[in-house]
């Protein structure tokens, strides 16, 4: 009687403890605007995999990749409202809303995606931006330099530029506009039909998308405009209710992994920047690189890029100077 008893108990205990583990497991959604056979799509869903690792099943995270679950444009507001628990988009997307991360996308002259991932975090650490305050930032991250590429027109000086129609997003529209061309405004993945129909005559993008994105199909020339050279900030993110249910020790583990996966995000933008200008080549284009010269008229031309910048986000109460100024320090 006294081991049916204990056989009993055991069991309910056992029983107990399954009940407590499946209660304790938080399930979380996360959702990308980038195709799932892009790098980027493949690190983000490698971080939901190392989370749900590390904090031993506790958390498992369900991947919602090529806008499946939320827009690119709304990915923010899409977190914050619960939409998804967590987002990764381009800051640009939602323009204004970013005041002091809008800096990062300055054309900096930026050299390579490590760098600018570099960057964007040190701004993020160093000011605190209470843009982000109504979710919790696990990491930014940047691609490499963003460059001119340009379908049937080989542009090499300034006024090669005129005329020109050109999809842009975010602060990159006042880059275009500082050399002498007309701005599209156009989310990346409508950047192939685009360029594909004549609507435009180029874009400013980094080299890893015309592999990435296909976009090498319809490119046929990429300037090597690297003076003027921007990036583009993405951000994950997760909304702050969900973030604060998890316990102190979760948050520790999650955090960890966000260093490490955005220096990975930087390395593999990277590599596939490497990787766009191989498949460029493949079909048939050609990189045009400037001379010295003609490289620092371009990097005068967006000057007052910089200084507007400043002047707006200072209409915010912002020192927009220091962040410049920061992050010219941090190249």
């Amino acid at each position: 009687m006294k081991k049916i008893a204990l056989l009993t108990f055991l069991c309910l205990c056992l029983a107990a403890a399954f009940s407590f583990n499946a209660f304790a497991k938080t399930e979380l959604t996360y959702s990308s605007f980038f195709p799932p056979t892009h790098g980027q799509s493949q690190l983000a869903e490698s971080w939901c995999a190392e989370v749900e690792k590390r904090t031993n099943g506790e958390v498992a995270i369900k991947f919602y990749p090529a806008a499946s679950l939320v827009k690119a444009p709304q990915t923010y507001d899409g977190v914050v409202n619960g939409i998804a628990d967590i987002g990764f988009t381009v800051l640009a997307y939602t323009g204004g809303r970013f005041p002091v991360s809008a800096a990062i996308d300055l054309p900096m002259g930026y050299k390579t995606g490590v760098q600018a991932t570099k960057v964007a975090n040190a701004v993020l650490e160093k000011f605190q931006p209470k843009e982000f305050d109504d979710t919790k930032i696990m990491y930014l991250h940047a691609h490499g330099p963003g460059l001119l590429n340009t379908t049937k027109k080989k542009v090499i000086t300034l006024d090669d530029m005129k005329g020109l129609k050109i999809r842009t997003t975010g602060a990159s529209g006042a880059i275009i506009t500082a050399l002498g061309g007309s701005p599209v405004g156009k989310a990346m993945n409508e950047s192939y039909e685009l360029l594909q129909k004549g609507v435009v005559d180029g874009s400013l993008h980094p080299i890893e998308s015309n592999k990435g994105w296909k976009l090498g199909e319809v490119v046929k020339y990429v300037t090597e405009n690297y003076s003027t050279a921007y990036t583009t900030t993405f951000a994950v993110m997760m909304n702050k209710g969900k973030w604060e249910a998890l316990s102190p020790e979760i948050q520790k583990t999650i955090q960890a992994i966000n260093a490490e996966w955005a220096l990975k995000h930087g390395e593999s933008w990277d590599q596939i920047d490497k990787e766009g200008i191989a498949f460029l080549k493949e079909k048939g284009g050609e990189m045009l690189p400037q001379t010295p010269e003609e490289s620092a008229k371009w990097q005068n031309a967006v000057a007052p890029v910089l200084d507007e910048y400043i002047k707006s986000v200072s209409a915010k109460g912002i020192d927009g100077k220091a962040v410049v100024d920061f992050i010219k320090a941090n190249l």
